[in-house]
């Protein structure tokens, strides 16, 4: 039994350097230069500051959550995809809304005079296959 255990041990002292290495956000060139890597070190996260976000009206109701971004060709986000769905969004119910159209007030995600049921009457955005 001890030399199973003592084989185990000496596979994984082998193993575990090639892979105890974990890469850390701004230390590890990939292609870019330093600075870039400093700049997406230090910049924001569209995971964490923008999937899922509530959107709002400028009367401070909740119209729906943001879904996903949409980044077209030339690299900028052109829209965001709303989910206008049912009571805690648990229908789906998917509509593109320009960026543009979009404000940030007090830290809120705001489309000004949208109501849920005027963003349930826009067509529903589909993803091409």
């Amino acid at each position: 039994m001890k030399t199973t255990h003592l084989i185990v041990f000496a596979a994984l002292a082998v193993a575990v350097p090639g892979i105890s290495h974990a890469q850390v956000a701004g230390s590890t060139l990939l292609g870019t230069n330093y600075a870039e890597v400093r700049d997406i070190a230090l910049g924001w996260s569209a995971k964490r500051q923008i999937f899922w976000s509530p959107v709002f009206n400028d009367l401070n109701e909740r119209i729906g959550l943001v879904d996903d971004i949409i980044v077209t060709f030339d690299n900028s986000v052109s829209y965001v995809i709303v989910n206008a769905g049912g009571f805690l969004a648990v229908t789906k119910q998917d509509v593109a809304v320009p960026v543009s159209k979009l404000k940030l007030v007090d830290g809120k995600l705001v489309l000004p005079g949208a109501t849920r049921d005027a963003l349930k009457d826009v067509p529903s955005f589909e993803y091409a296959r």
